[in-house]
């Protein structure tokens, strides 16, 4: 099978795995068996593959992302390539759209996100703390005070999901998921609660935040801009 065919199919799977495990949350099976395909595929995927998965031309997909609507990152190869958590929730949302509208259902998903960027309430912090250490932290409130608004148990499954890969993969301090692991059993208030607090410790937690790359691009970049 050729390499990008294999890694078309590698990601159909892990987005089927991903459905799947909202019928059944907290299956250790599930999780363990996407943590290795997302292993196999990798964290990011080339720019033309992203296209393939949207069903949209190259050119096309580069528009978006020079619209600033579309993350991307380098990858350790150093080509810019798309995250594929992005992708993942773009792809559903555009599945999604399919099934109502199938007319241009990239551009309505695009349209839908630039306007909840611009109706989004953005929360500055208590403090005027606008230095190398505030900014970050600052930035860093707000980003989980819009998580915190829209919160869902799908969210809370999908970062109880990151932090397990995140432990078998060794990138997270087991203080840190330990931590997480508690906050993630509570009640959605009590988690939006814990999300939006205002403490030394809230603030490193958020440094090492399951709920990194939930927000769209659109509303990621409208708090880095007024949170400045």
């Amino acid at each position: 099978m050729a390499v990008v065919e294999r890694k078309l199919e590698l990601f159909h799977n892990i987005a089927r795995l991903r459905r799947a495990s909202q019928d059944a949350p907290g299956s250790a099976d599930i999780a363990g068996v996407r943590v290795s395909l997302e292993h196999e595929l990798g964290e990011t995927v080339s720019r033309r593959l992203a296209a393939r998965v949207l069903g949209v031309s190259h050119t096309a997909l580069e528009r978006w992302i020079k619209s600033g609507d579309l993350p991307v990152v380098y990858a350790l190869s150093g080509r810019v390539e798309v995250p594929v958590p992005a992708l993942l929730d773009l792809y559903e949302e555009v599945d999604a759209g399919r099934a109502g509208s199938p007319r241009f259902p990239l551009t309505q998903v695009m349209a839908r996100r630039r306007e909840a960027a611009n109706q989004m309430s953005i929360r500055q912090p208590a403090s005027g703390d606008r230095s190398s250490h505030g900014l970050p932290r600052a930035r860093g409130l707000a980003y989980h005070h819009a998580v915190a608004q829209r919160l869902t148990e799908q969210m809370v499954d999908e970062a109880r999901h990151v932090l397990f890969r995140w432990r078998q993969q060794g990138r997270i301090d087991e203080r840190y998921y330990e931590r997480w692991e508690q906050i993630l059993k509570r009640p959605l208030a009590e988690i939006r609660r814990a999300l939006t607090e205002e403490c030394p410790e809230a603030d490193d937690l958020r440094q090492n935040s399951p709920f990194a790359g939930v927000l769209s691009e659109p509303e990621r970049q409208r708090i880095v801009r007024e949170v400045a």
